[in-house]
């Protein structure tokens, strides 16, 4: 009976997040949901465990429960959610070293998707910043990632032509411990092509994701265009319960 309980609180927020009910992508805290639902506390909080594990909602330290942007947008396709501990670290192949070259790094106004996904207001500001990476001077990846100014208003050309994870532990003492990832691939286009040395007729990886700091918070939005011999992708699953 138990079972029951919880999993019919978890369908009906399921059901509720899909008809886009909570507009502010917030969900009521545990206490009014066990109300509303006439159930117990801990039948709510199983319910919500389960949702952020299945990668729908996550919670942010002291600010309370939300609707991953991600999943809202990726409904069709959503199924990973995992530890990641960037890029650098992670894309080692046969002990290749790998590298970054910076494209460009500049300053924009957040557009309305960037503020879903980050949680911004109309008037902040993020950077813009795209890269190449490289394994032994190889290029295998296109970066263009979206970062808050106001997380991280130090930012220079020095710190993103490096790792921007291992700036944040070193430095920030702080760590990106989740990120909510889609993997796809399609054609490659003209620019794919040229900085990746792929042929028109050669496709492309496609990875998308939202990464979070340590206390939930959205840290950045990051699109990822790969050469598609190296879509092998490597990631630690976070089993750590709460």
């Amino acid at each position: 009976m138990a079972d029951l309980v919880y999993k019919n609180v978890m369908q009906d927020l399921k059901r509720r997040i899909n008809d886009n009910q909570f507009p502010d992508k917030r969900l009521p805290d545990e206490r009014s949901l066990s109300e509303s639902y006439e159930v117990s506390r801990s039948s709510v909080k199983r319910a919500l465990n389960v949702l952020a594990q299945q990668g729908i909602i996550f919670k942010k330290r002291g600010s309370g429960t939300f609707v991953n942007p991600l999943y809202i947008k990726n409904q069709a396709v959503f199924s990973y959610e995992g530890r990641n501990l960037g890029v650098t670290d992670s894309m080692r192949v046969d002990g290749k070293k790998p590298g970054i070259k910076l494209l460009d790094f500049q300053v924009i106004p957040a557009t309305p998707e960037l503020q879903q996904d980050l949680f911004l207001n109309a008037d902040d500001f993020v950077y813009q910043i795209k890269r190449l990476r490289l394994l032994d001077r190889q290029p295998i990846m296109i970066e263009t990632g979206f970062i808050p100014i106001k997380i991280m208003p130090e930012l220079s050309t020095t710190v993103v032509s490096g790792s921007i994870f291992n700036y944040l532990e070193d430095i920030k003492h702080v760590s990106v411990t989740k990120s909510f990832m889609t993997v796809g691939a399609e054609p490659s286009d003209d620019k794919d092509q040229e900085l990746l040395s792929l042929k028109p007729t050669e496709p492309v990886g496609v990875m998308s994701g939202i990464f979070f700091l340590d206390d939930g918070t959205p840290f950045e939005v990051s699109n990822m265009r790969i050469h598609y011999k190296y879509m092998k992708y490597n990631n630690f699953v976070d089993l750590d319960a709460d």
